[in-house]
């Protein structure tokens, strides 16, 4: 056996080039993610592969499909996981460079059960990380990522005989046809492509024309993994900002932004302006509300409360399940209702079929979007976006607080706005009308506004949004008036990151 992994060993010394590495911080709630070097070594990753292994025989499997991103290190980090998995007498499916949702589709399409793909996503440079599942389409949630984490740190991984390795060809090939083939655009629209030199800029473009996009603007589509520009994310401002400035240089019909392992998509409009992802899902559940009656969407407690409130949904008889922000919980929830689609704030997009397959894809989501526009050919996006209710919502503050006193600080909101809820309290003169504790406490309010405080899922702080159906002075009243004098009674909370 192996020896047991360590998290105190030093770069450039010997026991960091015999010992494995593995820091237990690496293991989150959903994925798995480490500064390569300084928290894992390959050593460290060949162990977590045995780990895996490990693991996947106890749930019954064997089959697994692995895949990389582009990153200078990451085909070695997927060589020695390889290893590890191996190891653990795995049949071993590799598809070469791939997008996470690639990795994904490859599980039905090779009939793999299990899937290990190699990516640190939009993380700076230096970062890695693995994306794991078994049961396809969904990820590992904590149960499991707790479960692999013992089996690693602990040593209890099993050698087993019989591990065999497939180099499969191919799969982008199909994968590239699958989600393209899910439309074929009549109107003639022009879409920037931007990928921030990730790896989304081998795939997303060929996927766009194959989808009828009449003029493709490949944005930051050569492959560079110094991201000279900036990381590929379409969360952040930066990447916003020059999406938008390409659709006004171009006249371009909107923006497709994805973020480096091809597993969301950021969306800036006509007019050179951004849509966050919640105000795009709810655009897509009033347009697809109205070809499937009756249909049920999930969002994450950080979306608009939008969904609650519109007419649009309320007359095409849709329902709208607010649940835990992360991609794995709302990609298992809408898989467990059976939901047509699930969206959360940071642009991870779910489809069922007849849309999709069930995990998030930015590609799926690109073709949503796409399909949206083409049955409103006389609007562009920014009127879309425009015929939705107003509502304006903050900006997400987090005040510091200790990881060790986070849960039981957001416990004790929670107890304080159920009993509020409970004797028919008001929050600035509002009655409550609902509160959703499955993630934190997000408190309804009787005309669609709402506030949210939650702990943070991987920092020490507390996450904060509140919306309002207003005004921006009453979304800022929501915040200064209500939740900042609420949380400023307990002596464990610091300072904000930002606030409004």
């Amino acid at each position: 056996m192996p020896p047991l992994p360590r998290a105190d060993l030093v770069p450039q010394t010997p026991d960091h080039e015999n010992l494995p590495l593995v820091k237990a911080t690496g293991f989150r709630e959903y994925d798995a993610r480490w500064l390569f070097g300084t928290e894992i070594n390959l050593l460290g990753v060949e162990a977590l592969g045995l780990g895996l292994g490990t693991y996947i025989h106890e749930l019954g499997q064997k089959r697994i499909v692995v895949g990389h991103d582009f990153r200078s290190y990451s085909q070695s980090i997927k060589q020695a996981l390889t290893l590890g998995l191996l190891a653990a007498g795995c049949e071993v499916l590799d598809i070469g460079l791939a997008l996470s949702p690639m990795a994904y589709f490859a599980q039905f399409d090779l009939e793999a059960p299990a899937v290990a793909m190699v990516t640190a996503s939009h993380n700076e440079n230096g970062w890695t990380g693995v994306k794991m599942g078994v049961s396809p389409p969904l990820t590992f949630g904590p149960d499991e990522m707790g479960r692999l984490k013992e089996i690693v740190l602990s040593g209890l991984g099993v050698a087993r005989p019989g591990g065999t390795l497939t180099h499969v060809p191919g799969v982008a090939e199909r994968y590239i046809a699958d989600v393209a083939g899910r439309i074929s655009l009549k109107r003639p629209l022009k879409v920037v492509c931007a990928c921030g030199n990730g790896t989304a800029g081998a795939f997303a473009p060929e996927a766009l024309r194959r989808m009828g996009v009449a003029v493709v603007y490949e944005m930051d589509c050569d492959l560079d993994w110094s991201f000279p520009r900036y990381n590929p994310n379409p969360e952040d401002h930066e990447m916003l900002t020059a999406m938008g400035q390409a659709v006004r240089d171009f006249g371009a019909d909107l923006a497709l932004g994805f973020d480096g392992d091809g597993d969301r998509c950021g969306v800036v409009d006509d007019t050179g302006e951004e849509i966050f992802a919640d105000k795009i899902g709810l655009m897509l559940a009033r347009d697809l509300s109205g070809l499937h009656p009756a249909a049920q969407f999930i969002v994450d407690v950080k979306s608009t409360g939008l969904f609650a409130t519109d007419p649009v949904l309320a007359a095409n008889g849709a329902q709208t399940l607010y649940w835990k922000t992360g991609h794995s919980y709302i990609k298992r929830k809408t898989a467990e209702i059976g939901a047509l689609a699930g969206f959360e704030k940071s642009g991870h997009f779910f489809f069922n079929a007849p849309l999709g397959r069930g995990y998030d894809c930015g590609l799926t989501a690109a073709a949503a979007i796409l399909g949206m526009l083409d049955r409103n050919p006389d609007k562009s996006l920014c009127q879309l976006k425009t015929a939705l209710p107003q509502a304006w919502t903050s900006l997400t503050m987090s005040p510091h607080c200790a990881d060790e006193a986070k849960y039981g600080v957001v416990e004790g909101i929670v107890a304080e706005y159920e009993a509020l809820g409970r004797a028919g309290g008001r929050i600035l003169g509002r009655a409550i009308k609902e509160v959703i504790t499955v993630n934190g406490v997000r408190v309804a309010l009787e005309d669609g506004s709402w506030v949210l405080v939650r702990a943070s899922s991987n920092k020490p702080e507390i996450v904060v949004v509140v919306e309002s159906t207003r005004s921006e002075d009453d979304m800022r009243a929501l915040f200064r008036d209500e939740v900042k004098p609420r949380l400023a009674r307990r002596s464990e909370i610091g300072a904000y990151n930002q606030e409004i």
